[in-house]
This record gives structure tokens, sequence and C-alpha cells, in this order.
């Protein structure tokens, strides 16, 4: 989800930059190669910037989940290692009573 986000953020950002530097204020011009009148330039800015909006949203949540899952990985692994040193010690019990 990161990576999409990430390449939604990339998509507005070219978008943006190329209306910025390319259209020609009051009359549109060209958008990477193609014709727009200046409401059409609105257009592209409003989707880049939804593009942008939606990108960060999407790292934040993947980057939220991803923390989440370390974290409840790092909580069973450590149960694991407790229930193994318990079953340890319960063999070590049961080997003592039966030598007994």
């Amino acid at each position: 989800m990161v990576v999409i986000g990430i390449g939604l953020v990339l998509l507005g950002v070219l978008a943006v930059l190329a209306a910025i530097f390319v259209s020609v204020p009051g009359s549109g011009g060209e958008i990477l190669g193609v014709g727009v009148n200046t409401t059409e330039a609105f257009l592209i800015g409003v989707a880049a910037g939804a593009a942008i909006l939606w990108g960060f949203g999407a790292i934040r949540w993947g980057t939220k989940r991803g923390l989440a899952h370390r974290r409840e990985r790092k909580e069973l692994q450590r149960l694991n290692e407790k229930l193994e040193r318990v079953e340890a010690e319960d063999k070590d019990k049961d080997r003592k009573v039966d030598e007994a």
C-alpha cells in the first residue's frame, strides 16, 4: 500500500509541475503535449491534488498496518518463547518425577 501511495504522490506532483512550467497563464496552453484550456488545466490541478492526498493517505494507512503487524509478530514471538520455556520446565519436572 505504501508503494501505491508513493506512486500516487509522484503522479500528482508530475501533473502539478507539468501544469506550472509548461502552461501559459490565461490561455491554458499545453500540458504533456495535450492542448488544454484554463478550465481543463484547473481540473487537472484538482485531480493532481486529490491524487497527492490519496497517496499520503495510502502511505499513512500502509505504514500503520505494517507497524501493527510487526508489533503483533514480536508479541507472538515473545509468547512463543515463554511457552517453550514453560514446556521445557514441565518436561524437566516430569523426568525428575519418573527418576524418583
